[in-house]
């Protein structure tokens, strides 16, 4: 029985969470990509709370950017995403790409974040 794309991402992330936890150490860095936007929320998984959040719909972002849906866009929420982390104090982080291969705008998220200050 074939599997639909959507599903087949759903199965890597729930495998990827699976290995992936994010601590008060070391909060996970979760992004989700839909079709006209990309967002990112650093998570304390043991506390169950969302310490940093960027998204293309910021409105700082939103005046800047031509589109919400390249990898253009990415980069600066990858920028955004790091610079509010790290005025927090949080400099180390582990990744969760959500399901999503690791190339285009997910790939280019997560090199702004980590050109920007982020280790990970």
């Amino acid at each position: 029985m074939k599997s639909t794309r959507r599903e087949s991402r759903e199965r890597r992330h729930r495998r990827i969470r699976g290995k992936v936890d994010g601590s008060s150490d070391r909060p996970r860095l979760a992004i989700f990509r839909s079709h006209q936007h990309i967002y990112a929320q650093v998570i304390d998984d043991t506390k169950h709370h969302t310490l940093v959040a960027a998204s293309t719909l910021e409105p700082e972002l939103k005046s800047v950017l031509a589109s919400s849906s390249n990898c253009q866009a990415s980069v600066e929420v990858g920028k955004l995403i790091a610079v509010r982390s790290l005025e927090k104090g949080i400099t180390q982080v582990v990744f969760d790409r959500g399901g999503n291969l690791y190339h285009g705008r997910v790939k280019a998220l997560a090199e702004a974040a980590r050109e920007a200050g982020l280790d990970f």
